[in-house]
């Protein structure tokens, strides 16, 4: 039986991300990373177009694709091609800047 008078332990989400996925640079935890980068790429494409007031469909017409492509982008259900994605914040008046980290340091790009 639990005891239920005993205090709750905090720990830091990184830890849980450890624990429950695995430790950085795990296959495991560079999937978990990738479909993460992807899923939040989707998530500002989705921002971005509404922030727009546009339709699915407006930007697919705006991009040269399909409504069901931008649905596939915003939901992370695709790999889109990158042409695909820069077109995609092109049309939304986005800036798209990179960062390249290396072990040793790190490159923006814009």
């Amino acid at each position: 039986m639990k005891d239920i008078n005993k205090p709750l332990k905090t720990v830091s989400l990184n830890t849980m991300i450890d624990k429950h996925i695995g430790k950085v640079g795990t296959k495991r935890r560079d999937s978990f990373e990738n479909e993460l980068k992807i899923d939040l790429l989707g998530n500002a494409i989705k921002k971005a177009r509404q922030e727009r007031h546009l339709t699915q469909e407006q930007l697919g017409e705006l991009v040269g694709v399909q409504k069901a492509q931008i649905s596939k982008l915003e939901n992370s259900i695709t790999n889109a091609r990158f042409e695909t994605i820069l077109k995609v914040f092109t049309a939304l008046g986005a800036k798209v800047n990179f960062n390249v980290e290396l072990s040793d340091k790190l490159l923006t790009l814009s």
